[in-house]
């Protein structure tokens, strides 16, 4: 068996990265703050509930103008995902070119129930009276 060549092996974790950065390009671009450039999130518009997610696309946006205050306020939870996931891609970027290995975690459920009890608890909080610094 002969081993991939290093093309072959950063290809998927570059094609990520590619994909990505267009993503968070026009969201640099197109500004969220402005009525009508994204879809109004449909809890938010039905309930008057905030869902884990509202603000996220406001905080990207702050990010990629450097303005991590802003991106806090925004929705501090997607800011901490955004970090977590970029430093999980460094990882198995840098795992794929020295063994041309996967991603280095394997989720186990106790991973998963912990990421989802994070985000209901963060959802709930910010719904609440006390919680108002997390709402966007």
């Amino acid at each position: 068996m002969t081993p991939e060549s290093l093309p072959r092996r950063l290809a998927a974790p570059l094609g990520v990265a590619a994909g990505l950065g267009a993503a968070v390009t026009r969201v640099a671009v197109v500004d969220p703050n402005r009525p009508g450039s994204y879809p109004a999130c449909p809890l938010l518009r039905w309930t008057g509930l905030y869902c884990p997610g509202c603000g996220g696309l406001r905080g990207l946006h702050a990010l990629a103008h450097g303005d991590l205050g802003t991106a806090l306020g925004a929705n501090a939870l997607a800011v901490a995902g955004y970090a977590a996931f970029a430093v999980l891609w460094t990882l198995w970027l840098v795992r794929a070119a020295r063994t041309g290995g996967g991603m280095p975690v394997a989720f186990r459920p106790e991973h998963v129930w912990t990421l989802a009890g994070i985000v209901l608890l963060f959802t709930v909080v910010r719904n609440l009276p006390c919680g108002s610094a997390l709402v966007p």
